[in-house]
């Protein structure tokens, strides 16, 4: 069974059934919630990994719960609603909800909204994660919060660009990254002028490299791109 909890926050009996088997059989574990106050307790106290919303609760509104959960928590939030005004689908956004889904619908929607939120919030967190972190191969380090790059603790002034090109390197240690990629990534679609990248590569090994004519940590395959070592570690 899938280690993911989906608090179901509503009070229509026949929904809260229908939305029960419906995750139920896709393996997530499935809390239920009645009220709002309830919602919010058990929002807290056992952490699911999503919440489907009702906006018209009995004791209060969804909305009033979307803000509350918002102001400690960036779990994702579906709106589940009968509510089909566009102002109120942007209020919910605007509020911080992950998506609105109309009553009636589908499980297969259901399911498939509930996927993409799951899979966005992953992605969102990893990146966070990743950009909190320091990457570090032999004496270089990169701080990507402070975006600040170092060699042997000593502080390496890198350009705009040149910043960009080793960040991607590192976020791609031990992969080769062919020369057409990096100048898409770097410069832009259209981009071609592989002298731009060569001198641009050139001078930050002159900056990093104890010798630039042997390189530790930025590695050319003659032809093809380049290749960040990877002896790397990840501190957060």
């Amino acid at each position: 069974m899938s280690t993911e909890k989906i608090l179901i926050i509503e009070d229509e009996r026949v929904i809260v059934n229908f939305l029960r088997a419906t995750l139920s059989g896709a393996g997530y574990q499935v809390l239920h919630a009645a009220t709002g106050r309830e919602a919010l307790l058990m929002a807290s106290s056992h952490l699911p990994e999503l919440l489907l919303l009702d906006l018209g609760l009995p004791d209060m509104d969804g909305m009033a719960v979307l803000r509350q959960i918002r102001e400690w928590a960036d779990i994702p939030v579906i709106i589940v609603s009968a509510r089909q005004d566009e102002q109120d689908k942007v209020a919910c956004l605007d509020a911080g909800a992950n998506d609105y889904i109309t009553k009636p619908f589908g499980n297969s929607e259901l399911l498939a909204r509930i996927r993409a939120s799951l899979r966005q919030h992953t992605m969102l967190k990893d990146r966070r994660s990743l950009m909190e972190s320091c990457f570090t191969c032999g004496g270089l380090s990169i701080h990507y919060a402070r975006r600040e790059v170092s060699v042997e603790g000593r502080r390496i002034h890198l350009t705009p660009i040149e910043y960009k090109l080793i960040v991607l390197l590192s976020h791609n240690a031990g992969v080769v990254l062919t020369h057409d990629f990096i100048l898409r990534e770097i410069w832009g679609p259209f981009a071609s002028d592989s002298q731009l990248l060569r001198v641009n590569m050139a001078n930050i090994r002159r900056k990093i490299e104890p010798d630039p004519a042997d390189p530790r940590y930025i590695l050319t395959e003659v032809g093809v791109g380049y290749r960040m070592a990877d002896n790397v570690e990840y501190n957060v």
